[in-house]
């Protein structure tokens, strides 16, 4: 190095040798006349529009889309029809038995006997439809509301409307192994100021990376202070940017998760009671039980919405049955205990009643194929099953149904909008009135539909 050049922490050195005590004061008087005076928070907690049942929102989401009648909304008269002709297609029965594992008498496949032993606190429904049955159009719809258009994720929306109650974490979350169908734009925040976007966790030995200070904190503060205060200058310049704003906050969300964030990660002070719930022990890093126990941890901590991905197994990569319908029962073993161990374990700590948690896919199976010997089953949208339970939702019901062989929807039916209305409302927010604007026009999650299905709420 020449002797004329000095690096940026020999710099940041020699101003803590000479004035360790005036540069903090420095930054801070700078900072407060450089801020504008009608700076705020994009990310402060905001009360909602009427009383919520809900504070928080837990999003179980089952990638490639599972199918509904080999697992929530099993079919007797399929099993009976078996290879028998029906609308042109050859009927395939499931391979699996249904029964009821609760006081409430609902039918699930053999294949969840933990989540089935739960169903008193569920509401099963069981007449969702998707628009469109692809996968990436799918993923998007379930999430962002549009089937056809990247839209900010229901998280964001959520962000968005209520803020956070943590200012060291973010308020929306992801905790996904691996990418799903349709990308990271399952939880974008698109048009949506950047700091609502979700943030993704990646299960295992560091599950957010660089989360470890390289310097000491010390150093750390006097690097940052300098960046934040000709940020804050840039911001004043500006006249209070609403974009470049989100980005400052997203930059002091990050630094504060360097204390908050390892300590929701580490599931060592857990006791051994808890981690058989959810199936793992005190050194598991990843798996969809560690998952959970994680998620639970993060809404404690006043996360507002944390998305769980279930991306598959080491052989499926996720619930798209093409091939082979009897992959779900591998698929299922995995999610089953940890899905019912978070009900549990939230019922214990009296965050049932204002959380709520959400089950879902993107659409379901067909019954039947063209071909009488297919082991698969092929994209269905027209019919599929979701489940929600907590946070003023009632248990032990059933909402809506499908035909006998489980082809359409005959009763109640429910889209993607009336989902997302009834989760917001659930949350004390009307889906009609979070809007925001965006290329001359107003948005919202539920686009202009959404109705909110009231007879499910407690």
């Amino acid at each position: 190095m020449s002797k004329n050049l000095i690096s940026r922490r020999q710099m940041i050195g020699s101003l803590v040798g000479a004035s360790s005590l005036l540069l903090p004061g420095m930054l801070s008087q700078l900072m407060a006349e450089t801020t504008p005076a009608g700076a705020t928070d994009p990310l402060a907690p905001k009360q909602p529009m009427f009383p919520a049942q809900a504070k928080r929102v837990i999003f179980l989401y089952m990638s490639g889309g599972m199918s509904h009648i080999d697992t929530f909304d099993p079919k007797p008269k399929l099993q009976a029809a078996h290879g028998q002709r029906f609308k042109g297609d050859y009927l395939h029965g499931s391979p699996w038995k249904a029964r009821s594992f609760a006081k409430c008498g609902t039918e699930v496949s053999e294949l969840f006997p933990n989540i089935g032993g739960m169903m008193d606190d569920i509401c099963l429904i069981r007449s969702m439809k998707a628009e469109i049955p692809n996968h990436s159009q799918a993923v998007l719809a379930i999430h962002g509301g549009s089937p056809v258009q990247a839209r900010p994720s229901i998280g964001s929306w959520v962000s968005y409307g209520l803020g956070t109650v943590n200012k060291d974490l973010p308020s929306f979350m992801v905790l996904a192994p691996e990418i799903p169908y349709g990308g990271a734009e399952a939880w974008d925040s698109s048009f949506l100021p950047a700091v609502h976007q979700g943030v993704r966790v990646i299960p295992g030995d560091e599950a957010v990376p660089n989360i470890t200070r390289r310097d000491t904190k010390e150093i750390q503060d006097l690097d940052l202070g300098l960046v934040n205060f000709f940020n804050q200058k840039n911001l004043a310049d500006h006249g209070h940017d609403r974009t470049l704003a989100s980005r400052i906050k997203t930059f002091e969300t990050a630094y504060g998760m360097q204390a908050q964030a390892p300590d929701a990660f580490d599931i060592t002070s857990e006791s051994d009671t808890t981690l058989k719930l959810y199936g793992i022990d005190r050194e598991t890093r990843k798996g969809y039980g560690w998952q959970c126990l994680v998620a639970r941890r993060l809404a404690e901590r006043g996360v507002r919405f944390v998305e769980v991905i279930d991306t598959g197994s080491d052989k499926y990569t996720n619930w798209d049955s093409h091939l082979d319908i009897k992959m779900h029962a591998p698929l299922a073993r995995k999610v089953d205990l940890p899905v019912a161990g978070l009900l549990k374990d939230l019922k214990s700590r009296g965050m049932l009643e204002d959380t709520l948690v959400v089950f879902t896919t993107e659409f379901g199976r067909k019954p039947g194929d063209n071909d009488p010997n297919e082991a698969g089953r092929t994209h269905w949208g027209d019919a599929y099953s979701t489940w929600l339970a907590g946070g003023g939702i009632k248990g032990g019901i059933v909402h809506g149904s499908t035909d006998e062989f489980g082809y359409e929807v005959t009763s109640d039916l429910v889209d993607v909008h009336d989902l997302h209305a009834t989760i917001l409302y659930q949350l004390g927010i009307d889906h009609t009135k979070l809007t925001y604007r965006h290329a001359g026009r107003d948005y919202r999650l539920t686009d202009v539909s959404g109705r909110v299905i009231k007879t499910i709420r407690a």
